[in-house]
C-alpha cells in the first residue's frame, strides 16, 4: 500500500469518528435530522477547508472528491439508526473524537510539508485540521469547546507534528512514521483523559476577589515566621517596612479587626502588661497625673 491510498483510507476515517461525534452531540441537543446531518458535515470537512483556505490549497478537498461529503452524511444517519445501542455516550464520543484528532493532524501536517513549508507551519495546519471542526461542533451544540477545557487537545495535534517530523528526519519510512504517529498521539489523548492531564492554567484573581483559603493561610504562617525572625534577630522593620505591613503607608496599627472592635498596638499591649508602672509626663497638677 502506497502512502496516498494509506492516507485517503485514514482520512475516511477521521470523517467519519468526527461525523459520528457530531449525531451524537446533535442528539444531545435534540436537533431534527437536518441539523444532525449539517452538523455532521461541518465537524467532518469544516477542518480541512479551513486548513485549505489558510494554506491556499485548491480545490477544496470535498468540493474536488464530493464522495467524502456523502461519507459524512452517511456516518451520521446511520449514527442515528444505532443511537439506542449507544449508552455510553461520553467514552464514545471522546475515543471517537480522539481517532479524528490524531487523524487531522497527521493529514494537516502532512499537507502542509507537501506545500514545501517547514515545521512552523506545519504545527498551525495540524493544530487548524485538527480541533476546527471538533470547535465548530462544540460551538453550534452550547457547548464549551474541548480545545479550551484543561486536558491536552490542542497540544496533541502539535506532537503529532513533533513526531512526524523527527521520525522522517531519522530516515524512517513514511507510512511506518504514519502509524507511529497515529498511535503517538491517540495512546497520549486518551491517557490525558483517563488521568485529566493538562496544560497548567492561569488564573488572575483581582483585588476584590477572595483570595484562597489555602494561599490566605500559607500567608499567614509566612507572616508568622517573619515576627518570629525579628524578634529573635533584633530585625529593625522601621527600616524594611515592606516586610512588616503594619508599618508601611496605610498603616494597620490600632487597625480594627473582624469583629469590628479596635486591635491594641504595641505600645498598647507593652503599658497595659501586670506590673508595670504608668509613667505619666508631668503636668500641671503633678509629676504622675496627665497633662
Amino acid at each position: 500500500m502506497d502512502t496516498a491510498q494509506l492516507m485517503a483510507i485514514l482520512f475516511v476515517i477521521g470523517i467519519t469518528c468526527e461525523a459520528m461525534t457530531a449525531a451524537l452531540s446533535a442528539g444531545r441537543q435534540k436537533m431534527d435530522l437536518f441539523g444532525v446531518m449539517a452538523l455532521a458535515a461541518l465537524t467532518g470537512l469544516g477542518g480541512g477547508t479551513i486548513r485549505d483556505i489558510i494554506l491556499d490549497s485548491y480545490p477544496l478537498t470535498w468540493v474536488e472528491q464530493p464522495i467524502y461529503l456523502l461519507i459524512v452524511l452517511g456516518a451520521a444517519l446511520i449514527t442515528v439508526s444505532l443511537s439506542f445501542l449507544m449508552h455510553y455516550f461520553r467514552t464514545l464520543f471522546l475515543v471517537l473524537d480522539a481517532i479524528g484528532l490524531s487523524v487531522f493532524a497527521v493529514i494537516g501536517t502532512r499537507v502542509a510539508l507537501e506545500l514545501g513549508n517547514g515545521y512552523v507551519i506545519a504545527c498551525v495546519a495540524a493544530v487548524i485540521n485538527g480541533v476546527s471542526g471538533g470547535v465548530l461542533r462544540d460551538l453550534m451544540s452550547d457547548r464549551v469547546p474541548l480545545v479550551f477545557s484543561r486536558e491536552l487537545y490542542a497540544s496533541i495535534a502539535v506532537l503529532a507534528t513533533t513526531v512526524y517530523m523527527g521520525l522522517l528526519w531519522l530516515g524512517v519510512d513514511e507510512n511506518i512514521t504514519i502509524v507511529v504517529t497515529l498511535l503517538a498521539a491517540f495512546t497520549t489523548r486518551l491517557i490525558a483523559i483517563y488521568f485529566r492531564m493538562g496544560l497548567p492554567v492561569f488564573e488572575y484573581r483581582g483585588a476584590d476577589q477572595p483570595m484562597d483559603p489555602r494561599l490566605r493561610l500559607s500567608v499567614q504562617l509566612m507572616r508568622r515566621g517573619l515576627r518570629k525572625a525579628r524578634r529573635r534577630t533584633g530585625f529593625d522593620a522601621a527600616r524594611y517596612a515592606l516586610l512588616n505591613r503594619r508599618h508601611d503607608r496605610r498603616g494597620r496599627r490600632g487597625r480594627p479587626d473582624r469583629s469590628g472592635e479596635r486591635r491594641p498596638s504595641a505600645e498598647d499591649r507593652r503599658r497595659d502588661e501586670p506590673g508595670r508602672e504608668q509613667r505619666w509626663p508631668p503636668g500641671p497638677d503633678g509629676p504622675t497625673a496627665p497633662r
